[in-house]
């Protein structure tokens, strides 16, 4: 294996024990990341920076300093703010402004020694699942660069898939870590809603989004959790045997692409092959309730939310003038209506609100009642559509809507501010599945264990084929 194809664990060990030099590992990153410029992965690529703080990182290794992650390059969204760095949020109107502070997250990468490599693109405002955005460019699927890599956090899916970088940090408000996750066949984790600080980070809904980092392997999903969430606990070394996993009834499991529900029903093979119990879980009113809750919420919050950041961050724009300057077409048929008619009511609000308490009651019950360490389902119904499939594409021989087509699975768990994995298990026609895996609230470190056991009974992940050399 080669340095650059070393998984961030893996690295910061390397790292630790002088094995590798921090320099010249970024010089093989950067002709990489250069080399594969066509993706359009990043909106902002720092190669000057990241070759200074690299030396830097060598300088504390040598003197024998150790932190875990001193030296692991860490790539960003561009809505999560960076001292020195832009935060566009995957818009017109906020590009070339550049940050003075971190945000809170990454203050604390920082002080685990992480290296920040720039700022990954994105779906415009994070309004979106494709990252086909008219003002920076479509970021292109490495496996497949005709494809969609997901979004709105698909530039991070696309660059750690393509070895570009070995994590990332995004952002996830119904899916936006776990569907560029399972298109692009690495691993992501949705934490629980506040349990890493939004602090410093373009939002949607302060009820709904949560930063989360993507990477090849979970062991390095629960060392960037164990820096972001301030984690002291290592992670617990369970068994598959005995192992509960529930199976969701309704919409979970029903019209998955013949690609994905092969994947899905090899991938239960294996798990009960090595012991685990698969049992059928009942999440009775889940749809009617996870319909009122969705867009209600995020829309009237991102209303509030949005105009609250764009002034504490001293932007210097306000609402309407970042509604004027979005191009990209779907997104601005979302957000133009809500500065006049199109508004949310605040009682349709609360009504929202008042579901989603029912729905966080309906999963607490299931999980009780079942007696399950977690629910299992394929993370999207299909694999990546093709870039500029915004509105609509082909599914099942019929033509769906995009958005709530690639969003059914995630979104229910989003709502109710669960913590959820997406696992990379296969490859349907040469393109990535995923398997989600959804815990109770606040559950993220057993939930990671669960996942670690479940990620070494499925195949592993070949390299994507549009990868350079280093």
């Amino acid at each position: 294996m080669k340095p650059t194809d070393l998984t961030a664990s893996q690295l910061a060990t390397a790292l630790a024990r002088r094995e590798l030099s921090c320099v010249e590992l970024a010089g093989a990153w950067i002709r990489r990341t250069e080399a594969a410029a066509a993706l359009n992965c990043y909106v902002e690529f720092d190669a000057e920076g990241w070759l200074a703080q690299a030396r830097r990182a060598d300088a504390r290794l040598a003197a024998g300093e150790r932190l875990p992650l001193l030296g692991v390059p860490i790539a960003l969204k561009d809505n999560i703010g960076a001292a020195g760095l832009g935060c566009a949020n995957g818009t017109s109107a906020l590009q070339g402004w550049r940050c003075e502070r971190d945000a809170r997250l990454v203050a604390r990468l920082r002080a685990a020694g992480a290296v920040v490599t720039g700022k990954l693109g994105m779906h415009e405002l994070a309004f979106g699942i494709t990252s086909n955005n008219a003002c920076t460019g479509a970021v292109h699927n490495p496996w497949d660069t005709a494809r969609s890599p997901g979004g709105s956090s698909g530039g991070a899916g696309a660059a750690v898939a393509a070895r570009l970088v070995p994590a990332a940090i995004g952002t996830d408000t119904g899916g936006s870590v776990r569907v560029p996750a399972a298109f692009c066949g690495v691993q992501g984790l949705r934490p629980s809603v506040g349990r890493v600080s939004a602090d410093g980070i373009a939002p949607i809904s302060a009820t709904r989004d949560t930063a989360g980092p993507l990477a090849r392997s979970v062991e390095d999903l629960a060392l960037l959790d164990s820096v972001l969430g301030d984690e002291r606990e290592p992670l617990a070394r369970i068994s598959l045997r005995g192992l509960r996993l529930g199976i969701p009834d309704g919409l979970f499991w029903q019209d998955l692409a013949p690609g994905v529900r092969a994947c899905a029903d090899r991938a239960l093979d294996a798990l009960r092959a090595q012991g685990a119990e698969c049992v059928p879980v009942s999440l009775h009113g889940l749809e009617q309730l996870n319909a009122q809750i969705s867009f209600v919420v995020a829309l009237y919050e991102f209303v509030r939310d949005m105009t609250r950041y764009l002034h504490d961050e001293g932007r210097g724009i306000d609402l309407a003038a970042l509604v004027a300057g979005v191009r990209s077409a779907d997104v601005k048929a979302i957000v133009e209506p809500l500065l006049g008619a199109g508004a949310v009511p605040e009682s349709a609000y609360r009504d929202a609100l008042a579901a989603r308490q029912r729905l966080q009651d309906v999963y607490r019950e299931a999980f009780a009642a079942a007696g399950v360490d977690a629910l299992v389902f394929p993370t999207t119904p299909c694999t990546a559509p093709r870039i500029g499939e915004d509105q609509s594409f082909a599914h099942n021989g019929r033509d769906c809507p995009t958005f709530p087509t690639v969003i059914r699975n995630t979104d229910p768990g989003s709502n109710a501010g669960l913590p959820g994995i997406s696992l990379a298990m296969g490859l349907a026609d040469g393109l990535p599945v995923g398997l989600e895996l959804d815990g109770p609230v606040g559950g993220d470190r057993r939930l990671l264990a669960v996942a670690a056991a479940v990620e070494a009974a499925l195949p592993a992940m070949p390299a994507p084929p549009t990868v350079p050399a280093a």
